[in-house]
């Protein structure tokens, strides 16, 4: 289990992109196209969650989201339920659904990627909370139970402190940026 994110993000970026030249030379029929001043809403709210996606990315540790430095395995990880993590279990998630169904102009070939990413998305939060629930039991379990998978809610819905210190097993060892992490692996 220590290297699978690698291995995750490898075998995903060599399957992607022969997808995405495919999607790039073909992008189909347009199925809609959204008028002024709707469309710069929806770029606007789009733009939005693309910063919220980066900021995240960027706290959740980029080397360790993406498996090029897994995780120690020597007990020393938190559960860290900080800043957007206290409002939503899976803001990465989150943000990417709102950038792929807010486009604006949708083909059908853009819709069957959006349904395809959406299915892909959902299964891998409830993978990825499998593993989260076996590391840090009780804990997550009673973050789940407090703090919706993907909808957001305005205030925190969860203690910023209360799963900090517990769990058997190392997510975080990344000094004082931890305390802005993510519960992720």
């Amino acid at each position: 289990m220590r290297w699978y994110r690698l291995f995750f993000t490898l075998v995903a970026v060599v399957t992607l992109l022969p997808l995405a030249r495919l999607f790039y030379l073909h992008p189909g029929e347009v199925l809609y196209s959204v008028p002024s001043p709707w469309f710069w809403m929806m770029v606007a709210v789009q733009a939005a969650a693309a910063i919220g996606l980066a900021k995240t990315f960027l706290a959740a540790g980029p080397l360790r989201f993406l498996g090029i430095r897994p995780d120690s395995g020597d007990g020393k990880g938190r559960l860290i339920v900080r800043g957007i993590y206290c409002r939503t279990r899976n803001p990465l998630f989150l943000f990417t659904l709102l950038v792929l169904w807010l486009a604006p102009i949708m083909t059908d070939n853009l819709l069957v990627l959006i349904i395809i990413a959406t299915v892909y998305l959902i299964l891998g939060s409830i993978h990825e909370e499998r593993i989260l629930a076996e590391k840090f039991g009780a804990a997550f379990l009673e973050y789940r139970d407090k703090v919706p998978r993907f909808i957001s809610s305005p205030r925190c819905r969860y203690s910023e402190t209360a799963g900090e210190a517990t769990g058997p097993a190392a997510v975080s060892d990344r000094g004082p940026r931890s305390e802005q992490g993510s519960p992720r692996l």
